[in-house]
C-alpha cells in the first residue's frame, strides 16, 4: 500500500475550497436570452405596442385633441364599410398598385436582363439603375414638379416641340393617376432589378446551351427557360412590391396632397390619413389603418408560405 504524504491530504480540502470560492456562471442560453432582451424590448415598444394601440382605438369615438373617448364597439367599422370613399380609396389604392408594379416588373425586369449581358461599363451601368433607389423621395418628387409642370417644364417643352403629346397636362386630374404611377415606376423599379438579376446570375448556363443546340432563339429562350427560373423570385418581388405600394403615403402626398387634384389620387393611406388629422376622428382613422394592417397580414402569410415552400424546394 503505498503512503499517503501529508501535502497530499491537505491539498483536498483546500482544492474544495477554492472550487467553491469560484462564481457560478450562468447558462449559454441564459446569456443568449439577456443578449436579445434589447431587441425584444425595442420590438414591443416601437412595432408591437403601436398596433396593440390602434387597434384600442379602433374600438372608440376618439377625437385627436380634446378628452373624448368613448367606447363604440364596432360602430368605426360599419360605418367605414359603410363609407363609400372608402371603397373608392380602396379602388384607386388597386389602380395605382397593379399599374405601378406592373411598370416596374416590365422595366425591371427588361434591365435586369440588359445588365446580365457582358459588354464594356456593365459594373457602371449597374451603379447607375440603381441611383433612383437613393435618391429621397422628396427631391425626386420636387425634381418631377419641375419636369412635368406644363408651364415650365422640361418634358412638356420636349413633347411639344417634336409634336408628340403637347395637349397633355401630367398634373391635372386627368392625368395625375399616371403620372403618380410614372414616378413611382422610376423610383422603385431598381428593386426588381436587384431580386431578378440576383437570379439570373444563377442560372446554369447549361440550360441555355442545350436551348440554343434545339433550335431555341432568344424569345424563346426567355420564354422556356428565362421565366421558369424567375417564376418563384418574380412572385415574390411582385407580393412585396404590391405590399408596399398599396400603402404608400409619401410620393402620393408630397405630389398633390389631400385637395384639389389630390382627391383624385386619394389611396387608402391618404384617406386614413385625412380620417385622422383632416376630420379629426381618430378611431375611425384607428380602423381603417387596422383594416391595412389586417391585408398585410395576409399578404404576409401568403408571402412566407411561398418562401417555405421554396426552401423545402
Amino acid at each position: 500500500m503505498a503512503a499517503v504524504l501529508p501535502d497530499q491530504i491537505l491539498s483536498v480540502p483546500v482544492r474544495r475550497r477554492a472550487l467553491s470560492n469560484q462564481p457560478r456562471r450562468l447558462p449559454e442560453s441564459t446569456w443568449g436570452y439577456l443578449l436579445i432582451l434589447p431587441a425584444v424590448i425595442l420590438v414591443l415598444g416601437l412595432i408591437l405596442y403601436p398596433v396593440v394601440y390602434s387597434g384600442w382605438l379602433s374600438f372608440h369615438n376618439k377625437h385627436a385633441y380634446l378628452p373624448i373617448e368613448t367606447f363604440i364597439g364596432f360602430s368605426n367599422f360599419a360605418t367605414m364599410f359603410s363609407d363609400g370613399e372608402f371603397w373608392r380609396s380602396i379602388e384607386l389604392g388597386a389602380i395605382y398598385g397593379i399599374g405601378s408594379v406592373g411598370l416596374q416588373i416590365v422595366v425591371g425586369v427588361s434591365a435586369a436582363l440588359l445588365l446580365n449581358e457582358t459588354f464594356i461599363g456593365r459594373t457602371f451601368i449597374r451603379g447607375v439603375a440603381l441611383f433612383p433607389y437613393m435618391v429621397p423621395t422628396v427631391v425626386v418628387v420636387i425634381l418631377m414638379k419641375w419636369i412635368l409642370n406644363d408651364a415650365y417644364g422640361v418634358l412638356p417643352y420636349i413633347l411639344d416641340t417634336i409634336g408628340i403629346g403637347e395637349d397633355i397636362l401630367w398634373l391635372d386630374t386627368g392625368h395625375v393617376m399616371l403620372t403618380v404611377i410614372l414616378i413611382s415606376t422610376w423610383t422603385f423599379f431598381p428593386f426588381v432589378v436587384i431580386g431578378t438579376l440576383a437570379r439570373l446570375q444563377t442560372i446554369d448556363p447549361e440550360l441555355y446551351a442545350a436551348a440554343k443546340v434545339d433550335g431555341a432563339g432568344v424569345v424563346r429562350r426567355f420564354i422556356h427557360v428565362t421565366l421558369p427560373q424567375l417564376r418563384n423570385v418574380l412572385f415574390v418581388v411582385i407580393l412585396l412590391r404590391f405590399m408596399f405600394m398599396f400603402t404608400k403615403f409619401d410620393v402620393i402626398w408630397l405630389l398633390n396632397g389631400s385637395s384639389g387634384v389630390g382627391y383624385y389620387t386619394r389611396t387608402l393611406p391618404i384617406y386614413t390619413y385625412i380620417k385622422t388629422f383632416g376630420q379629426l376622428q381618430v378611431g375611425a382613422g384607428a380602423a381603417m389603418s387596422m383594416f391595412m394592417f389586417l391585408m398585410l397580414v395576409g399578404f404576409a402569410m401568403v408571402y412566407f408560405r411561398v418562401f417555405r415552400r421554396d426552401e423545402d424546394i
